[in-house]
């Protein structure tokens, strides 16, 4: 009998954005059509025939191809099983009712068919022609099929598997003797356009029912016609190579009719999903190369949640951490530098008045001996002030250090910050791609070239945006451009041509291409050699400033060079005769004529 069945994404970035728009857009008009389109289907097999032996194969291949459509998302699917004439009259008169106004409507039918004087008949199950004659009260032509699918809009389509050999030849008696009655089917040339029918071998030549649970002509069918988005002509020719494949080139399918020019689907295209990350992961990759926190505060005002969004803020928190380390180390260092002078202010202090207790003492102790133990007071004094300055400047270089450490460790930071955004950018686009991987194996894609329209919704970067991130590329790996502000100056050429050489390859330098970018964010570690200015030395991946051991100096080559021995400094205090009265008129000397000279003054007894 027969039943109907119904089957059932701040203005950091404002070409990002429009991408995403555009693509929901180019999508919803994509999947339109395929959301309008009403696709019916008749499904007939007659196995169990009562004038001749039955077939085995034709109630399965029915299920078979009644399961196709259902999963084909086809909205009406009429299914008839061992039709009697009748039956199958009132099924194909109701069946033309149910594809009135239809986009696509489709007859599928497995059983006897038999060729008459050219003209094609199906066989129902109660027929029995012991004539010529009986065959248009008890068949029904194919011809009378087609009109019925006369209202389809877009496609008219019979599959006929019924391309057996004729059981009734033998005894069909001739009512006219110039009759002719085949085997197999007649040619078919359909006078309706956009309409196909589909046999399971060519006119005149027989199909196989094979050993199968179905036919070799149904598995095919089953295997390619439903394929998304694949147009009919390339599905039945995918069919007519399986069947040849699988039969040793005994039989081989023929289509007959025509279509137009567009691709048509039993199935239509499934939309490809949109990745709702996209905008996001290209704007984390720009914030990510610049690496401040005003870059990563500005993406966050675009995108504020999500996988990049929670990503921004640990890259924020990361700096945040990295610059407090930093203040707190400055704090050091100005501490360190201001104890420093605090310490030599002391020194000064204490060694003046040491020399101005020592000068008044040396009034009253007009001695050799007093001289003497006034020099090596002097001189320890000098030696400890001497020792006392130098652990400041010890004191001070180490705050210097402890300030230079931590302004590594900022640096060391933002490279970090650069190489996680990078990984964590690879790692969005494999689980991208896994994700578009597992949608692709629940509808595979169309072999067919690809859709200029749906290749024009990915963004294209701007020149200055692919220039900046080369500069940064360029820096981070050693070959220093000057600027990274995205202008492509004489600089950032010379930078990429050394850049060529130490990496041996030959990227164009007078403009910023994307290969060029491709091929220095491959590099990981530094490709161009250190070079430090005079005076510095390489430490790692950094110039730092020579500085060199105790008693040598730093030379104007800016190498390190022994200091040269100090002359001894006397033991005693140099005496002095007193002048001659008229060579210093205004100090007459005082009797005794004994003077001697500390600290740069003359003192005479």
């Amino acid at each position: 009998m027969l039943g109907s069945v119904p089957l059932r994404g701040l203005n950091f970035s404002m070409r990002a954005i429009a991408a995403i728009f555009l693509a929901f857009w180019l999508i919803s008009l994509h999947s339109q059509p395929a959301l309008a389109e009403r696709r019916v289907a008749l499904v007939i097999g007659i196995s169990n025939y009562q004038a001749v032996p039955q077939l085995t194969n034709p109630a399965s291949d029915a299920a078979a191809m009644s399961a196709l459509f259902k999963r084909a998302g086809f909205d009406v699917i009429e299914q008839g099983r061992d039709l009697g004439i009748s039956d199958l009259r009132k099924a194909i008169r109701q069946f033309s009712e149910t594809s009135r106004d239809a986009d696509m409507a489709v007859v599928y039918y497995a059983g006897h068919g038999i060729e008459v004087d050219g003209v094609n008949y199906l066989v129902p199950v109660d027929a029995k022609l012991r004539s010529d004659f009986d065959v248009e009260d008890e068949t029904i032509s194919l011809d009378r099929i087609l009109r019925a699918l006369d209202s389809a809009k877009r496609l008219k389509l019979v599959i006929l598997d019924a391309c057996r050999d004729n059981p009734f030849l033998k005894t069909m008696k001739r009512s006219i003797g110039t009759r002719s009655v085949g085997r197999g089917l007649a040619k078919f040339e359909p006078a309706m356009s956009d309409t196909l029918v589909a046999y399971a071998a060519k006119a005149g030549a027989v199909a196989i029912d094979g050993d199968g649970q179905n036919s070799p002509f149904a598995t095919a069918l089953v295997k390619y016609i439903a394929e998304p988005g694949l147009d009919l002509r390339i599905a039945f020719g995918r069919v007519r190579d399986d069947v040849l494949k699988s039969t040793a080139h005994r039989q081989e399918p023929f289509v007959y009719g025509s279509l137009g020019g567009d691709t048509v689907a039993l199935v239509p295209q499934a939309a490809k999903p949109v990745d709702p990350e996209a905008a996001a992961r290209t704007d984390y990759e720009l914030a990510a190369q610049i690496g401040t926190r005003q870059a990563w505060e500005s993406f966050l005002a675009v995108h504020s949640k999500g996988l990049y969004a929670n990503l921004a803020r640990a890259q924020m928190a990361k700096l945040g951490a990295a610059e407090e380390t930093r203040a707190k180390a400055d704090d050091a260092r100005r501490e360190a530098e201001a104890q420093a002078v605090r310490k030599a202010e002391e020194f000064r202090s204490q060694l003046e008045e040491q020399s101005a207790r020592q000068n008044a003492e040396a009034k009253q102790k007009i001695s050799e001996q007093a001289r003497k133990d006034l020099e090596e007071t002097r001189r320890q004094i000098a030696e400890q002030a001497k020792k006392e300055l130098e652990e400041a400047k010890r004191q001070a270089e180490m705050a210097r250090q402890e300030a230079e450490a931590a302004r590594r460790q900022v640096e060391d930071a933002k490279r970090l910050a650069v190489a996680d955004a990078q990984k964590q950018v690879e790692q969005a686009k494999r689980e991208a791609e896994a994700e578009r991987a597992k949608l692709a194996a629940l509808a595979p894609e169309p072999k067919a070239a690809p859709n200029p329209a749906a290749q024009a919704t990915a963004p294209q970067m701007d020149p200055t945006d692919i220039a900046r991130l080369l500069q940064a590329h360029l820096k981070r790996v050693g070959c220093d451009p000057g600027n990274v502000e995205g202008n492509w100056d004489s600089g950032s050429k010379a930078a990429l041509e050394l850049f060529n050489k130490n990496a041996r390859t030959k990227l164009n330098v007078v403009v910023a291409s994307l290969d060029a970018l491709d091929s220095v964010r491959g590099k990981t570690e530094r490709v161009c050699p250190l070079v430090c200015k005079k005076g510095q030395r390489p430490d790692g991946d950094r110039c730092v400033q020579t500085v060199c051991e105790s008693g040598y100096f730093l030379n104007s080559g800016g190498t390190c060079e022994k200091k040269p021995e100090a002359a001894p400094k006397p033991q005693t205090a140099t005496r002095r005769e007193p002048a001659p009265r008229e060579s210093r008129p205004a100090a007459p000397a005082r009797a005794g004529g004994k003077c001697f000279t500390f600290g740069g003054k003359t003192y005479c007894e």
